[in-house]
């Protein structure tokens, strides 16, 4: 005997099952307004800095095609750890600006060519400061090049993409929107998820009316960047979060080893030379790669030298250093990436899975494309909003004049 509606809300199970089925189109609605409202709200400032972060895949390439004066051709190897062109450059550098006290940071490409270089004023770091960016021939005897940090198109798009031109205020807006977005996309693929037919729900309907078309362009473009985006946006909420992101690795993982800060012996004396303390480092890390040299101005600064170890995927900035005392050229501390904790490890995967660098070529390339997406979905969302709301506007009248 079928069991009337009346009949099955009396059965226990028949009640938690309809009352289920009840709740679940209300969270459904109310998921995909959030996902609306998140949408209107964050989709021009998500598509704003998936663009920039779309340029900066190539920020090296783009901007050496942008200065010609920077692609010196050398028929020499590139610089390596015993090279004399890092001395050479240094004192290219100090003969410019002699009255300099701040520390020069020379970069190991590993490529021919020029030496790109940053000078920091005095009281400045790699994280809160902007730089004078500098260019060496690769001889290191000429100065090719020097722009301020931000002056010029790749350091733009670079301030906009790290924190929207607000500094670090900007700094934290952007981390936190990186977690916004994370609910946006997650709100998305929850409300498409398919209670039916999943060929329906991945089709896309040819001739349909354009309201139906732009959902199904909004829904295959998010679905097939859905998995990159929730990365790209997780792993970019965490670099420009840094202790929320120590915080939550912790948490999840491992607390992790900071990096040491030492201190020369004395606060004075005469530096040696940058051959002697990249000695000296090379032997703390043999088999490294040379990444990146720093050289302290007067006072108890040291050489920090950075370098990339077997097993680190962080190639232009990697994720070991040494520290060398100035004066005395001896090694003051070693932080080597392969010794560090779970919680280091995972932390050395956050950068090159943002700015796509892990995989070569292919994987670059796809960063790019997949930086167009945030655009797409805005667009197609709304256009698609506002075509909802002409309709939903029209139809009081409509009924009106049938009437």
């Amino acid at each position: 005997m079928a069991l009337t509606p009346a009949r099955r809300a009396a059965i226990p199970g028949g009640r938690i099952a309809s009352a289920a089925r009840g709740r679940v189109p209300h969270l459904r609605t109310l998921l995909r307004r959030l996902h609306l409202w998140l949408g209107l709200l964050l989709g021009l400032p998500f598509a704003v800095l998936a663009l920039t972060g779309s340029a900066l895949v190539f920020y090296i390439e783009i901007d050496r095609l942008l200065n010609p004066q920077i692609a010196a051709e050398s028929s020499a190897p590139p610089p390596g750890w015993s090279s004399p062109v890092w001395d050479r450059a240094l004192e290219t550098a100090r003969s410019t600006w002699p009255q300099a006290a701040g520390h020069f940071s020379f970069e190991a490409t590993g490529r021919p060519g020029a030496i790109p270089a940053r000078y920091y004023a005095p009281g400045g770091d790699h994280h809160h400061s902007d730089p004078l960016m500098l260019w060496f021939s690769p001889d290191g005897t000429q100065l090719l090049r020097e722009a301020r940090w931000g002056d010029y198109l790749m350091t733009f798009f670079y301030d906009v993409h790290r924190h929207l031109l607000a500094g670090e205020t900007g700094n934290q807006i952007v981390g936190w929107l990186g977690f916004a977005f994370l609910v946006l996309l997650i709100s998305g693929v929850v409300v498409w998820w398919p209670r039916g037919s999943w060929r329906k729900a991945l089709a896309l309907k040819r001739g349909a009316p354009p309201i139906r078309t732009l959902r199904d362009w909004h829904k295959l473009i998010g679905l097939a960047s859905a998995l990159f985006l929730l990365l790209l946006s997780l792993t970019g909420a965490l670099l420009a979060l840094p202790a929320e992101k120590e915080w939550l690795l912790a948490w999840l993982v491992t607390p992790m080893e900071p990096v040491p800060s030492p201190s020369s012996a004395l606060p004075y004396g005469k530096q040696v030379p940058v051959a002697t303390a990249l000695a000296a480092a090379h032997s703390a890390l043999p088999g490294a790669r040379l990444a990146w040299i720093d050289v302290p101005g007067p006072g108890d600064g040291t050489f920090r030298i950075r370098a990339q170890v077997p097993g680190d995927p962080n190639h232009r900035f990697p994720y070991s250093y040494v520290f060398v005392d100035q004066y005395s050229g001896q090694v003051l501390a070693v932080h080597d990436a392969r010794a560090g904790t779970s919680g280091n490890i995972a932390s050395n995967w956050i950068r090159p899975l943002h700015d796509a660098s892990v995989g070569g070529l292919a994987t670059r390339i796809l960063g790019v494309v997949i930086g167009l997406a945030p655009l797409l979905l805005f667009i197609t969302g709304l256009l698609r909003w506002r075509l909802r709301r002409r309709a939903a506007a029209l139809a009081p009248a409509h009924e009106r004049t049938c009437a």
